[in-house]
């Protein structure tokens, strides 16, 4: 008889778990809610970034040497050992590279007394930013930092850098406002040389970095996120490798 009540009463337990749970977990299938957080569970508890393959292999920096705003050589061989964040711009543009060089300055300031971290500007105009137009552009935005180097030098090792090294789009444009375009990514490399981001809800890594919006501001008008904070984390994450 004690096992029989014992039987009902586990039979009535599940019965009042499918009635209550299943159709939470059903709706939360439908939603994806209950994928996109298992998979945020799994990042949460992985602190380590993932790597961005191309054909089967890690992605890593391409051998670069350009000149930057001291006229100092310098080379993809000057950041082995550091983290650091890479992107394109021009110091005439008018619209998005003073937010994105405000956004890095930011970063300097929060990484300042780390001497593995570091900046590797590239300009798309080199015809124009030569050394000394880099060193006064450095001087104005407050970029003081001994591993933060902007980079000029020969215009087509410089945009097969950005789209063929990077995928990082940069053009020139007569039809924009600045005569050039590019995409406002950044792009993190770890101390060896690859590149590295978290992933998103879906388990794929999102790349690259967006820095045309501040912190502070949270969104632009189109509705898209900041990511400084995300790569003020991963960053973080990096230097602890």
């Amino acid at each position: 008889m004690k096992n029989k009540y014992t039987y009902v009463w586990v039979s009535l337990v599940v019965l009042v778990f499918g009635i209550i749970f299943i159709p939470k977990i059903i709706e939360r299938i439908k939603t994806g809610t209950i994928t996109q957080h298992d998979r945020m569970n799994l990042a949460d508890n992985d602190e380590t970034l993932g790597f961005i393959y191309l054909n089967n292999e890690k992605r890593k920096v391409p051998a670069f040497s350009f000149l930057n705003q001291d006229s100092l050589l310098i080379s993809q061989k000057d950041y082995e050992g550091k983290v650091y964040i890479v992107e394109f711009f021009f110091t005439t543009c008018p619209s998005i590279c003073p937010v994105m060089n405000t956004n890095l300055v930011e970063i300097q300031e929060e990484f300042r007394d780390f001497d593995d971290f570091g900046v590797a500007s590239f300009t798309i105009n080199p015809e124009y930013d030569t050394p000394r137009v880099l060193k006064e552009y450095a001087e104005k935005y407050g970029i003081n930092d001994m591993d933060w180097h902007l980079m000029t030098g020969d215009r087509q090792e410089i945009y097969d850098l950005a789209n063929i090294g990077f995928n990082i789009f940069a053009a020139e444009n007569a039809g924009v406002p600045g005569g050039f375009e590019h995409s406002g990514l950044f792009a993190l490399v770890d101390k060896n040389g690859y590149l590295r981001s978290r992933t998103d809800d879906f388990g794929n890594p999102i790349i690259y970095y967006r820095g045309t919006i501040s912190e502070s501001q949270g969104e632009n008008n189109e509705g898209e996120k900041e990511e400084i904070s995300i790569l003020k984390e991963d960053i973080k994450k990096l230097l602890s490798e």
